[in-house]
Order: structure tokens, then sequence, then C-alpha cells
């Protein structure tokens, strides 16, 4: 591997909060109550429109703490697997894989950097074919969230794990590249030789403008499924022909054996 490609994960790689897009399910496996739903679906809103500053990546933060305390990390898992798909496979954006695709196809290792806890971020670095990921770990106890960061994977810290992350591979930053949204990623980007904006916030475009940094917008969130179904090579004519021929020889014997079987 020559190097690496660093994504952040909202609206980067998926076309939301990776954290509050699980909102439901957990108030459906009894972790939170409707009123934190509703606040997380606000919360996702604005996300959407306005993004998210330091203040409020910080209150997000506590809130998050607060409200994860004591659940069960089994419990956790077990839900995410479970609805992981349904939920995240529609919002994950058609132009990251294909970026992704293209980066690991030049032997470049791909690595995600969120800020969301490891418990959500590593399987979703899964699906869509992440080599590592780099994220929030919080502190457990007897199988239980205590509410206490471990490592809290946000500005400046992004940047120094991936400091470690490359120099336990041997890649040199100038070589690598990384991607995100948000101003609050400025270190992330700056420690790479090859940093791009995408769907930036108002400061981070600004940023990217002043620096000659590229700008890209991805707009097409696409289910997995449906690209692996895109790909899929359409059988010919011929062939297509063929297979009605024997459905239909096989549909006719079928009928043949049963009418014999009822004059038996």
């Amino acid at each position: 591997m020559t190097g690496a490609a660093f994504f952040d994960l909202d609206k980067t790689v998926i076309a939301k909060s990776s954290t509050l897009a699980f909102g439901k399910p957990f108030y459906q496996g009894g972790l939170v109550n409707r009123r934190a739903v509703l606040k997380s679906t606000y919360a996702q809103f604005y996300y959407l429109i306005a993004g998210a500053d330091a203040d409020q990546m910080d209150r997000m933060r506590d809130y998050l703490k607060q409200l994860c305390a004591g659940w069960d990390v089994a419990q956790v898992r077990a839900i995410v697997d479970e609805t992981l798909h349904d939920l995240i496979d529609p919002l994950v954006y058609d132009e990251a894989v294909s970026l992704i695709e293209e980066h690991k196809a030049a032997g470049r290792r791909v690595v995600i950097v969120s800020s969301s806890g490891e418990e959500v971020v590593a399987p979703i670095g899964e699906m869509v074919g992440a080599d590592e990921v780099v994220a929030t770990r919080m502190v457990v106890a007897d199988g239980k969230y205590t509410g206490d960061i471990e490592f809290y994977a946000y500005g400046e810290h992004k940047a120094t794990a991936m400091r470690a992350v490359a120099s336990r591979h041997g890649w040199d930053l100038a070589d690598c590249y990384a991607y995100s949204d948000s101003f609050t990623d400025l270190p992330m980007l700056e420690v790479v030789g090859h940093p791009y904006a995408v769907n930036p916030d108002k400061a981070l475009r600004r940023v990217a403008a002043e620096r000659g940094w590229p700008i890209l917008e991805f707009r097409r969130p696409v289910s997995l499924a449906s690209r692996i179904a895109a790909r899929a090579p359409r059988p010919s004519p011929p062939v297509l022909a063929g297979a009605a021929v024997v459905g239909g020889a096989a549909a006719l014997g079928w009928r043949y054996y049963a009418k014999r079987r009822r004059e038996a």
C-alpha cells in the first residue's frame, strides 16, 4: 500500500448523522424515550441544513454522554447490526463509494475517521469497503457504558489519530488524501498532502477557496444493493429466449405430471 485516503463519515460518505440515524431503533429497543427521539430528529434536521460548529459538537457530545450512560454494549451492537442496512444503506453517497473504490484500486487503504461511536462507525466502515476506522470510544465497565469518553475523535484529535495510523503503517501523510464536509475537521484536512472539501459548510468552503483545495459536491445517495444490481451482467437476448423456452417446457412438464397424478 502506497498510502491512504481518510474519509469523514457524516455528510461525506453518508447523507446524515450516523449516530442520530439510530434514534428510532434505540427507542424501539427501550434505550431512549420518545422525547429523545424527537430531539434527535430535530438535531438531524438542523445538522442537514446548517451543519455543526464546535459549540454544537460539544453540546452533542455532552448530551450523548449523558444519554448512553448505563446502556448495555451488547444490546447497542445488536441493534446496530440488525438495522444497519435498512437505515444506512440508502444514505450512502454513490460518489463516495466510487471514490473509495478508486483509491483502493490505486493501492491505497481507506480509513473512516468519525466522531460517532465506534459501535456505529465500524460496521458502516465495513459496509462501504473501508479497511479500518478511527472513531469515538466510550468507557465500558461490566458491559455497560459509564458515560465517560475514552477517546473523542474530533478536531485536532482526528489529526493526532491519523498521524498514529500513518506511523503504524509507514505512510507519508504528504502522499495521503482526506475528505470532509466540516470546518471542525480542518486539522484532519491540513495534515495530509491532498485535502478535499466535500459538501462543505460555509466556513470550510471559504477556507478551501482561499487555499485552492478541490471542492466536491456529493448529491446521489444510493443503496449499495442497487449499485451491485446495476453492475451485474445482463443476459443477452438469446439467453433470455432460451430461459423462457426452458421455463415454459418445465411448466408444461409439471402440468402433465400433476394431471397424471390426479388421474392415478
